[in-house]
């Protein structure tokens, strides 16, 4: 696409972090804009903010883990806007655990929302995005979509999910010549809710709450910069987009130490585990 002004985006997870940002700098660029999010309160404000730029904003309550959900939200976004040329998966949770003490209960919430809310997005939408002719599809891995990180497994397994789905995706709308751009995006360490929102199961020395609600503080790019990154990558038509210093760091690690990264991560976990438990 060679412009936003009057295309209609379809953005999940829109009531804070890098979906509000990108709902207002879209809104900012002429775009309409369908919002959801489980998140009332933080998505009347995003919308608010976004109405203050005079396009049209319609918003749903919707579970991204719900297929009847998001599939009844993409109908009823083509029936108020008329067509929608984008769908930014971009709603998202975390879960710090280990495998072993990890519930069942936990990693099925974080699959829902992270991997299962991104396949029912795009393939709900899909169908109208070709009917508009043109638009992308945009869906949120992360750097921990590039490497594994331990007590991330669940986080890990869903992002590497959501990376190959995506790639696959893109490599067939490109076999079919279709104006349907594709991009998996791998944010590195944002300034959002996630991290103080995320659900933890503790283990002594491995997990704790307060580390996992600390881990935010060492972030450094916001959500903002993360908007402009990923409105670029839609104009640009980019494959990936890695967002972030730190993304581009451990996309580096991965490419140079594809497997004995890990011995790195290991090396200071233990470091980390002798000091918490006093050893």
């Amino acid at each position: 696409m060679k412009t936003l002004k009057d295309k209609v985006a379809a953005i999940t997870g829109a009531g804070s972090g890098i979906g509000r940002a990108t709902a207002i700098l879209m809104a900012s660029k002429g775009c309409h804009l369908a919002l959801s999010d489980v998140n009332e309160t933080g998505l009347a404000d995003t919308a608010a903010k976004c109405l203050q730029h005079g396009v049209k904003v319609t918003t749903r309550k919707v579970d991204v883990a719900s297929r009847e959900q998001m599939y009844a939200w993409a109908d009823e976004v083509v029936a108020d806007h008329g067509l929608v040329n984008i769908i930014f998966n971009n709603a998202g949770v975390a879960l710090g655990a280990t495998v072993e003490d990890m519930q069942y209960s936990d990693f099925e919430w974080l699959m829902g929302v992270n991997f299962w809310g991104v396949v029912y997005g795009t393939k709900a939408f899909l169908p109208h995005i070709k009917t508009a002719g043109e638009g992308a599809v945009v869906n949120v891995s992360s750097v921990f979509g590039l490497i594994a990180v331990p007590t991330q497994s669940a986080y890990n397994a869903a992002k590497f999910a959501v990376k190959g789905f995506t790639e696959a995706l893109r490599e067939e709308m490109e076999i079919e010549g279709s104006n349907i751009g594709v991009t998996c995006v791998h944010p590195g360490g944002i300034k959002t809710n996630i991290a103080r929102n995320a659900r933890v199961t503790e283990t002594p020395g491995m997990v704790d709450v307060k580390s996992t609600r600390d881990f935010e503080k060492a972030f450094t790019t916001t959500a903002e910069d993360a908007a402009l990154a990923v409105v670029d990558a839609i104009m640009k038509n980019k494959r990936r987009l890695l967002i972030g210093k730190d993304a581009y760091v451990i996309d580096l690690l991965q490419r140079t130490l594809p497997t004995a990264y890990q011995t790195l991560l290991v090396a200071g976990a233990r470091s980390r585990r002798k000091k918490l438990l006093g050893a």
